[in-house]
């Protein structure tokens, strides 16, 4: 029994990493992307890289990836800037990003695969966009099966909720249970406990993505001054911003704090390496997350690698490849879910043979 899976949207790779740690055969991954290229290639054996623009790739370029006689599966995760709660208060629909998930759904009906995933933001299941979507793989003879889950159930230090889509001309699909997976929550402490210590505005010289950003004198007090799991206004108000000291601005808890050990992180962002950007202090050393800790608690493995050798990692683009990832652990979850599904349906109709 072999799955072949072509993975669309792949980005640096942590849905298709998943897929291949499940026993999957990930054959291609496509992105527009060229920061892609070097994650993709470098961590994905076997897989090529396809640089493209999903809306001018006609299906049969993506079809002549499957092997003849193997299972096809068609992954995916769609840009979500356009769907992000982040976007709130903008045209979403105005976004040249909105009509990727149509194209999506133009490759399914032309491929058509025996299996299609997709993960993408929770608020993407309210749009009818997404609905069209579902519908289009109902008329197309797929069972279809969606649900928000949170990563950290399934073996990812991070809360992280997310729709996963399953579908298949096989029958009923669904994703196993962190229970069915044997699959036990992890914390910051589990994930990136273990790492050498470093200071703001320093890196670890045997892992060059192990380095933090830079940190201004108040922001160094600032974090001086903060608990883990606490926010500002356990600070001094000298150290207060002007915003939040505005009634507009009180309510804003979620920024300038710190990771607790024992609990998973917030959800990992583009921009996690930013102290002020949202919880991303580290629990214990006063700096921000490294490049490094933000790939662990995606559930990358510690030598992913994200740049080539000798070139350094910058903080934007790394950590952009980083924050819009699939988590590599919830990618396993969907490609296991997927091969017993395969297998039982194989079984059944061996079975009946």
């Amino acid at each position: 029994m072999q799955i072949d899976a072509v993975d669309l949207f792949c980005g640096a790779g942590g849905l298709s990493f998943g897929l291949g740690k499940a026993g999957l055969a990930v054959k291609a991954g496509l992105d527009f992307d060229p920061k892609c290229q070097h994650p993709y290639v470098a961590n994905n054996a076997g897989a090529e890289f396809v640089l493209a623009d999903l809306q001018v790739v006609p299906a049969s370029v993506v079809d002549a990836y499957y092997s003849p006689d193997a299972i096809k599966l068609l992954a995916g995760c769609a840009p979500c800037q356009p769907f992000s709660t982040l976007s709130n208060g903008s045209n979403r629909q105005s976004s040249k990003k909105w009509p990727l998930l149509n194209e999506f759904s133009r490759v399914v009906r032309e491929v058509l695969p025996d299996v299609v995933t997709m993960e993408n933001v929770p608020v993407l299941r309210g749009q009818s966009i997404f609905q069209d979507f579902v519908r289009t793989l109902k008329d197309s003879g797929y069972h279809v099966y969606h649900a928000i889950v949170d990563a950290a159930n399934y073996g990812v230090a991070q809360r992280r909720k997310r729709l996963v889509l399953l579908a298949s001309r096989f029958g009923p699909v669904r994703l196993l249970t962190p229970e069915e997976l044997e699959l036990s929550p992890r914390t910051v402490r589990d994930a990136i406990g273990h790492l050498v210590p470093i200071k703001a505005g320093q890196r670890n010289d045997r892992d060059p993505l192990h380095k933090a950003r830079t940190f201004t004198e108040i922001n160094l007090k600032r974090i001086q001054a903060s608990r883990p799991g606490g926010t500002w206004a356990d600070w001094p108000e000298d150290l207060l911003l002007e915003c939040h000291k505005r009634e507009s601005g009180s309510t804003f808890k979620s920024v300038y704090g710190r990771m607790e050990w024992d609990k998973p992180s917030s959800t990992m962002t583009t921009q996690s390496h930013n102290y002020g950007t949202g919880r991303f202090g580290h629990p214990e050393q006063d700096r921000a997350l490294s490049l490094r800790e933000m790939a662990i608690l995606q559930s990358f493995p510690e030598d992913y690698e994200f740049v080539p050798p000798g070139v350094d990692a910058d903080f934007t683009s790394t950590a952009r490849l980083i924050g819009n990832a699939v988590p590599v652990e919830l990618g396993y979850a969907i490609g296991i879910s997927i091969r017993q599904h395969v297998a039982a349906y194989q079984s059944s109709v061996n079975g009946k043979q």
